[in-house]
């Protein structure tokens, strides 16, 4: 599933109009992404919680030409599936 169809979905359960369904969904995404930004957890009981992990610099190597690179510290979020999410996806 896609955006898009998430947005389908939303306005089909809801009965509501494509773009308000769209104008929700985007919310959503835009309010997960601004409490990652700040630093927070975002955490949806039974099916997932996302997370910032901070990586540390390192010095790797150019496969191609073996020279040293410097790979700057950086962040990346971090999903992690819940419990109930897990033994949904492996009973079926």
């Amino acid at each position: 599933m896609n955006k898009s169809g998430l947005v389908d979905a939303l306005q089909q359960e809801a009965v509501i109009s494509k773009a308000k369904a769209e104008a929700v969904v985007d919310m959503l995404f835009a309010a997960m992404s601004d409490a990652l930004v700040t630093g927070d957890r975002v955490e949806i009981r039974g099916f997932c919680s996302i997370f910032v992990k901070d990586y540390k610099g390192y010095i790797g190597r150019n496969p191609k030409t073996g020279a040293p690179v410097e790979i700057s510290p950086k962040k990346l979020p971090f999903f992690k599936c819940g419990k109930e999410l897990k033994e949904r996806v492996d009973d079926a």
